[in-house]
């Protein structure tokens, strides 16, 4: 196994592993260290099926299902793996065969709106367009290490809202009414810093702008330090790039990394395939 970085902020390339065979557990171990330590995995070159994904994947924990609004089905219309999500624009017979389309998506960490957010994604790439459709990651470890000192005693100890109510490509949920005042927003509230408990390094955990709210603040001062915080963490410095090629497989840390797509042709085709392991609990740093 080799492993180089992807860029000065965040991420590593590893090399001399097949995916879609099973990892002896001194190359998992090297794996989830390398992981766990740049949030972010990239494998390039992979030929892999649901089932190798799904096995893949697990060598990062237990993954859970995808919600019923995420179960499609793609190619032959046969039987696939239950874990697998799909990503894609892609029409068939006047219905989507998954979800997100190809409008962009803002920066988000992965269903950070729950009581326990998952702790990692995995995204195969199966066709990706000619242009556009690149996803970008940042380091919010790195991203906390370069607060201003005034924002890191300002965000404190303190938690803020993550809204359910829209998805990251800005469409309000099935169900969901639409919101004016952040306060009002559903979804979980999160320690604004929290402990990566494998490596005991903080990192700032926002979820997303849109309906974002620090709980206990006025409004106004709510919305000025949001404004802050967000201007601060998607600064170029703490992110990479990533242009997709067929065989791509990346892994990213939700507890440490947020992550968004360009937007692309429509007429062009993006398939991807993705799993997501199980999380826990945000452990809150302490505060200074």
């Amino acid at each position: 196994m080799d492993i180089r970085p992807l860029g000065p902020a965040i991420g590593v390339e590893v090399s001399g592993i097949d995916a879609a065979k099973e990892i002896d557990a001194a190359s998992r171990q090297r794996l989830r260290r390398a992981w766990s330590e740049n949030g972010l995995l990239l494998l390039r070159g992979q030929k892999i099926d649901e089932a190798g994904l799904v096995r893949f994947s697990r060598n990062f924990g237990e993954l859970e299902l995808p919600p019923a609004s995420a179960q499609r089905v793609y190619g032959d219309g046969g039987a696939r793996q239950p874990e697998i999500w799909i990503i894609s624009n892609v029409i068939v017979d006047g219905k989507p065969i998954g979800g997100l389309g190809y409008g962009e998506a803002e920066w988000h960490t992965d269903m950070s709106y729950i009581a326990a957010p998952p702790t990692a994604s995995v995204l195969y790439a199966v066709e990706v367009p000619p242009e556009g459709g690149d996803t970008h990651f940042a380091s919010m470890t790195k991203a906390y290490a370069a607060l201003p000192e005034d924002l890191k005693r300002a965000i404190g100890g303190r938690t803020a809202r993550h809204d359910s109510s829209y998805t990251s490509a800005g469409e309000l949920r099935r169900g969901s009414k639409e919101i004016t005042d952040p306060r009002e927003a559903p979804g979980a509230s999160h320690p604004i810093v929290r402990i990566h408990p494998e490596t005991g390094v903080p990192a700032l955990f926002l979820g997303r702008r849109r309906n974002g709210y620090i709980d206990g603040l006025a409004l106004e001062e709510s919305e000025r330090l949001l404004d802050r915080l967000w201007a601060h963490c998607t600064d170029p410095r703490f992110a990479y790039g990533h242009k997709w090629r067929v065989g791509d497989v990346l892994v990213w840390d939700n507890r440490q990394v947020i992550h968004r797509r360009d937007a692309f042709d429509p007429n062009a085709r993006r398939i991807m395939l993705r799993t997501q392991v199980k999380g826990e609990a945000p452990l809150a740093a302490k505060a200074a």
